[in-house]
């Protein structure tokens, strides 16, 4: 019986850690929305949702102390709870994250940067995090190496994104007096999503230790 039961609190972390990341890509894609119609309210809605991301956290993570405390485990069982771990904190701050765009929403004053598709690059970050939660549900060690390098799509994006607003910089009009605060504003945003992207290969890197015991990915 108590193995049995032992084997329940394992599955019911699993789908804690997903419910996790269920929320924390809610929050982003609301983000990504208020931040694409300059919606004040909604970005407001996603910063005091943080709190329910922070709780769960904080929940999950008293189950993962529980576990390694009382029930010791070894082996496989102690890679998924130690990987499990390490997730859920890649995921609060990716909820993080969602709360620094939804702040980002509502200090913007113009549209000097509307042919930067913000919109589009997030997307790319959210999808990226959900397929990384997946491969940890499904235990697919494969998809870990494909989430890593879509990551590096990702990069040359930004890279592309940031020096469009520094070309910008140069070019621009010196008495304008918003536009250095334009500029660290977009700056921001296109590093922020850059680390959400960062924090899903690290999800994934913890997928494939907690598959196979493959560090690869993690250094």
């Amino acid at each position: 019986m108590a193995r049995t039961d032992y084997q329940h609190q394992l599955e019911q972390l699993c789908e804690s850690v997903l419910e996790l990341s269920d929320l924390v890509c809610q929050r982003l894609r609301r983000a990504l929305e208020a931040y694409g119609r300059n919606d004040t309210a909604l970005a407001e809605r996603v910063i005091t949702g943080d709190h329910a991301i922070n709780q769960l956290y904080l929940e999950i993570e008293g189950d993962c102390i529980d576990l390694l405390a009382l029930q010791q485990p070894v082996a496989s069982d102690l890679r998924l709870i130690a990987s499990s771990f390490k997730i859920i904190t890649d995921l609060e701050r990716v909820g993080d994250l969602a709360v620094n765009l939804a702040e980002y929403t509502q200090r913007t004053t113009s549209d000097r940067y509307a042919e930067i598709d913000i919109t589009r690059i997030g997307e790319k970050t959210i999808q990226l995090v959900e397929d990384a939660m997946q491969a940890y549900a499904r235990g697919n060690s494969d998809a870990t190496h494909d989430i890593a390098a879509r990551d590096d799509e990702i990069d040359t994006h930004c890279e592309q994104a940031s020096r469009q607003v520094v070309r910008g910089l140069v070019d621009a009009d010196g008495s304008d007096d918003t536009l250095l605060e334009d500029v660290s504003q977009m700056l921001l945003t296109i590093r922020d999503l850059e680390r959400v992207g960062d924090h899903a290969v690290n999800i994934a890197a913890r997928t494939l230790y907690m598959v196979e015991n493959d560090e690869s990915l993690i250094y």
